[in-house]
Parts: C-alpha cells; structure tokens; sequence
C-alpha cells in the first residue's frame, strides 16, 4: 500500500511541475485540458492547482446535488463540486459519486485562496493556442466563468472556464439547498 501511495505522489508531483514549467516554456495561454461529462474544458494552468487521482469525499447534507462534499486533500479541507454538474453539461444518467473512483480532482491554485477542487471525468493534457485552429469569444448570455470556445484540429469545441470567476460566483458560493 505504501508503494501505490509512494508511486501516485510521485505521479502526482511530476505531474505539477510540468504543469509549473509549461508557462515558462511558452509565452501563449496554456491550460490544463480536461473532459468533464459531455464537455472538452481548458482550465488555466494559473488557476489549477495539483491533480489528485481520487480522494474520499466525505457528503454534506442539504447541499446542492453538484456538491458532492469535502475531502482532505494534503492536509487542507477542501469543498468537492462535480464541475459537470455545476456548468450543465453533464451527461444523462451520470452519477458524480461513482464517478470519483474513475475521474480527478483538480485544486484550485493556492493563490485563488479558496480551499476546493472540481471533479473532472479525465486530464486530457496541456493545451497552448497553438493547439486551436479558430476562437469564438464568449456570448454576453454566458456566465462570467465562461471564457472563448476554441476549435482543434480534429473538429472537437473545447470550452475555456476561468476558475477565479468560477469561485467568486454567488452560485457557485451558495452550496445549501434553498
């Protein structure tokens, strides 16, 4: 057991220092691409903080159903929200909690001063600008967190989702059911 826990902070470390270094190797936008129910999302390499394959996320009563609960996350409490759920874009059917065995957590930047992570389905990789043939900002019904909808190569929409907003939003601030 504590070579598979050796082994994942190993994985996990390597992981945030390319995710730290890729900035400073490309002077473009760099995100952390990421598949989150139906949705291909570019989180900002700025915002995220580190990756954790999965964690046990303690539920909270008389929360929101995209709320999935708290988790210690290297020694910090921090609030679990199933980004799919959240945004509107998860898949029909989909079970957010059975989804924490397979999916990632990803932390928000200890910068952001906010002690979460968002449940995403699977880490696709960092994306630059490069990456992307054509940008459609976002529309003026879209939510704050919404950045421009980038196109690849292959044809697939990929979403950007500012964090920082993301956190600051009343919604996203309002965890107990009404």
């Amino acid at each position: 057991m504590a070579n598979i826990e050796s082994a994942l902070r190993h994985s996990s470390a390597g992981l945030h220092q390319r995710l730290q270094a890729a900035p400073q190797r490309d002077a473009q936008a760099a995100w952390l691409g990421v598949e989150s129910g139906a949705a291909r999302l570019l989180l900002p390499l700025t915002h995220a903080g580190e990756v954790f394959r999965s964690a046990d996320v303690q539920p909270v009563p008389y929360a929101q159903p995209w709320f999935l609960g708290v988790a210690n996350l290297r020694g910090v409490v921090c609030g679990v929200v199933d980004l799919a759920a959240f945004l509107g874009c998860a898949q029909e059917g989909r079970n957010a909690r059975h989804g924490l065995a397979r999916g990632r957590l990803v932390s928000f930047n200890p910068l952001l001063d906010v002690n979460g992570a968002v449940l995403v389905d699977a880490i696709l990789g960092v994306r630059t600008v490069s990456s992307f043939e054509r940008c459609v900002p976002p529309g003026p019904s879209d939510l704050p967190c919404w950045g421009s909808t980038y196109t690849s190569a292959d044809g697939q929409a990929w979403r950007e989702v500012n964090l920082q907003s993301l956190s600051q939003l009343d919604a996203f601030r309002a965890i107990a059911l009404a």
